[in-house]
């Protein structure tokens, strides 16, 4: 049986933090949900490649975009920009970077239990 829970961002489980950027990891219905925020002059490949020591990000995402843009490359060449308001769904294997002069902040419902690790 499910039970109710109650949670906030304002007192996640697990902060992970990396240059320009952090991921507020918070336990909730059995899983994990993560809202990822990137500061302007983020990109993965400069400031969380090497924790995670892959060629590209291999963590699969499901986010919501909260504020700001963020700029996307597939390993297959596919490039968009996200912003507020669009959700994305992201196989393993991209780059992302910070657009403009805004902070992004996204949730992230896949993914964020292995993210920044």
């Amino acid at each position: 049986m499910h039970n109710t829970e109650h949670r906030s961002f304002g007192e996640p489980d697990e902060t992970r933090k990396f240059p320009h950027g952090r991921a507020e990891i918070v336990k909730i219905g059995g899983g994990e949900i993560g809202r990822l925020i990137f500061e302007p002059g983020w990109r993965w490949s400069t400031d969380v490649k090497p924790l995670a020591n892959t060629a590209s990000c291999e963590a699969p995402h499901f986010q919501y975009h909260v504020s700001g843009r963020l700029g996307i490359l597939m390993d297959d060449g596919t490039e968009f920009i996200a912003q507020p308001g669009d959700v994305t769904s992201l196989p393993s294997g991209h780059d992302a970077w910070v657009v403009g002069d805004e902070p992004v902040t996204v949730v992230d419902w896949f993914g964020a239990s292995s993210y920044a690790k």
